[in-house]
């Protein structure tokens, strides 16, 4: 009886976590001071080599593929690259990252903002090689396209230019610091941009993590790290010729020896939040602090 009674109460725990987890996913305002701490036990995979779709109309900025962590299902899911449209003229994106502190990976969510900030050195391609981003800029009111690094079809869109870029990716690691990670510290000009205004990701790139987690294809158990979709040219379009399937992984994929008993005993780390709200064996530790 007692058991059973444990067992509700931990159930009940794990619904309010993940109901929490998902209003802050979507943008509901908690608490305006209120931060969230999203960090797991072991590291995401690789990132795929994938090709990236050819971007769909002016104006419309592209944003990196990258592994995002689904507590319900105790894995990595991959979210494909898309092209998006900013929420503002003048916006660029800081894409997310992955980074190793205190013993756990801990994710850093991206942001619009009017300059790039630093995304932990991660190699992402198409013009975001580890530090800023040079596969396209802001000229007044217009998105100018580097094509030495973007797919851009000239007959459609004219505002381009050429700048060549030395880039040889010798680390497709996903996260920085830790075993085997990217080993790289904000420069002065990032830690500028990381005060400035920042925005959160827009409605078309909520959808495209949502389609994502949804698709059991794109977990890393499930795809060992190629996913079968990589990117695509619009948000939340997961089928057509515009869809890209990853080439290969980045490095072979190496599950965690514990994620079985992860699975089925809820792991061995904890969902904190302040006062203790939550506290459940998950491989997961998200931090609300004021």
């Amino acid at each position: 009886m007692l058991r059973d009674a444990r067992s509700d109460t931990l159930r009940l725990t794990a619904f309010f976590c993940t109901f929490m987890l998902a209003i802050v996913g979507l943008g509901v305002p908690v608490r305006s001071s209120a931060q969230v701490r999203i960090a797991v036990a072991f590291g995401p995979p690789a990132l795929p080599i994938y090709e990236q779709p050819i971007c769909p109309g002016d104006g419309y900025i592209w944003t990196p593929g990258y592994w995002a962590w689904d507590a319900a299902a105790y894995d990595y899911y991959w979210v494909p690259g898309t092209w998006v449209l900013p929420p503002e003229v003048g916006l660029l994106w800081t894409p997310p990252w992955w980074g190793w502190d205190n013993g756990v990976f801990v994710f850093n969510q991206g942001y619009w903002a009017p300059v790039v900030g630093f995304y932990g050195g991660i190699d992402y391609g198409f013009g975001y090689f580890g530090f800023g981003f040079v596969g396209g800029r802001w000229e007044h009111d217009r998105f100018y396209y580097n094509r030495a690094v973007t797919n851009i079809n000239v007959v459609n869109i004219r505002n381009v230019y050429n700048e060549a870029v030395t880039n040889v990716t010798v680390n497709r690691s996903s996260y920085n610091g830790g075993p085997g990670g990217i080993v790289a510290r904000p420069r002065p000009e990032d830690e500028l941009a990381a005060r400035e205004r920042h925005i959160r990701p827009v409605e078309a790139q909520m959808e495209q993590i949502s389609k994502a987690r949804q698709n059991p294809e794109l977990r890393a158990s499930m795809n060992r790290g190629r996913p079968p979709i990589a990117a695509t040219a619009r948000a939340g379009e997961f089928s057509g010729r515009e869809v890209m399937a990853a080439r290969e992984a980045g490095a072979p994929y190496q599950p965690p020896v514990n994620r079985e008993s992860m699975t089925e005993n809820r792991g061995q780390t904890f969902i904190r939040m302040n006062f203790r709200l939550c506290n459940i064996s998950v491989p997961q530790i998200v931090e609300m602090r004021n």
